[in-house]
């Protein structure tokens, strides 16, 4: 076999699980490292053989490592840990932050420019996969219009901002696509959709025993920048049914984008793009673990700087040659 590519992961929550098992299904690579912020000795990962050390200690294990898979969250995590890590390793993150893409990308560009590192943030499906296609489709239709639509599945940061209310135990969010809306993209109209117009919400909920439900719910449907502008659904649920209907992560959606061609633009054409996945970690996990492949190539070819899925080619994604790709793939 060939040299493995040496993965290691810092955090090992859902998304840092999911790495593990990509790494299993990647013959050419392999797991040499686990750094945690919890007690190393208290984390029990698959891989046998493999030492979890402490996050703080990352550093002096650089040489153990070719690729460093950052699975932390966008919020708090990854604008700091991925450009100080890019002193050392070469990373990849899934930073899904959009608005905030551009003082990431400068921030990690930074970093690794003076250590001669590869970083390539933001992979996964969105910003990753989807984003991808966006652009495709862009270039192959200049003249027409984008749409995306998440779910349906479980928005993690929409839980969240559930599970912080007073009075709530557990909570699931739903991001559900309108389908009136889907198919007016669909027909090649070119609809102008509002949010609301687009998705709505919906809301599994485990209260404490004597919480005021009414509150909840107008707190909820209320809530700035994540309900209030979308119709939301609250349903309260015991925690029996939680466990039993609501314990998994699925998600999905679809990328469309519909424009004219020909001299006086007559033809309508619509590209469309889709995902349903069982599991988000478990998939976005698959994603960062083949751009670990192309952070590895680059690094290999003395390229340094941070990259985004726009930098790297499809021959630099796959397992396969390029005379393979050329004989099977295309």
């Amino acid at each position: 076999m060939k040299e493995q590519i040496r993965i290691g992961i810092l955090g090992y929550g859902n998304l840092g699980k999911g790495v593990e098992c990509a790494i299993k299904q990647n013959p050419d690579m392999k797991l040499t490292a686990v750094f945690t912020r919890r007690a190393p000795e208290s984390l029990k990962i698959l891989t046998e053989g493999v030492p979890v050390y402490p996050a703080a200690d990352a550093a002096a294990h650089a040489d153990e490592v070719d690729v460093l898979i950052l699975c932390g969250g966008s919020a708090t995590d990854l604008p700091t840990q991925t450009p100080e890590m890019a002193k050392y390793f070469n990373v990849i993150d899934s930073f899904d932050t959009h608005a905030r893409i551009p003082e990431h990308f400068a921030n990690v560009d930074a970093e690794a420019k003076k250590s001669g590192k590869v970083g390539i943030i933001s992979c996964g499906w969105d910003p990753g996969m989807f984003s991808l296609n966006r652009v495709y489709a862009s270039a192959v239709l200049p003249s027409g219009k984008d749409y995306t639509f998440w779910g349906k599945g479980v928005s993690q940061g929409h839980s969240d901002a559930v599970r912080r209310i007073e009075g709530v135990v557990d909570a699931r969010q739903y991001t559900i696509p309108v389908d009136e809306a889907l198919e007016q993209v669909r027909s090649g109209s070119n609809p102008e959709l509002t949010t609301r117009q687009k998705h709505t919400r919906e809301c599994f909920v485990v209260a404490e025993e004597g919480a005021d439900l009414a509150r909840i719910e107008k707190e909820i449907v209320a809530m700035p920048n994540y309900f209030a502008d979308y119709d939301t659904t609250v349903h309260f649920i015991s925690m029996e049914e939680m466990k039993a209907n609501h314990s998994g992560i699925p998600h999905g959606g679809f990328v469309i984008r519909s424009g004219k061609t020909g001299w006086n633009e007559e033809y309508n054409n619509v590209i469309e793009y889709s995902l349903k996945l069982d599991s988000n970690p478990a998939f976005t996990s698959s994603v960062i673990v083949a751009y670990a492949r192309a952070a590895y190539r680059m690094a290999k070819e003395g390229i340094s700087g941070c990259k985004t899925v726009f930098d790297v080619t499809p021959a630099q994604l796959s397992a396969f040659d390029p005379a393979y790709l050329r004989e099977h793939m295309l």
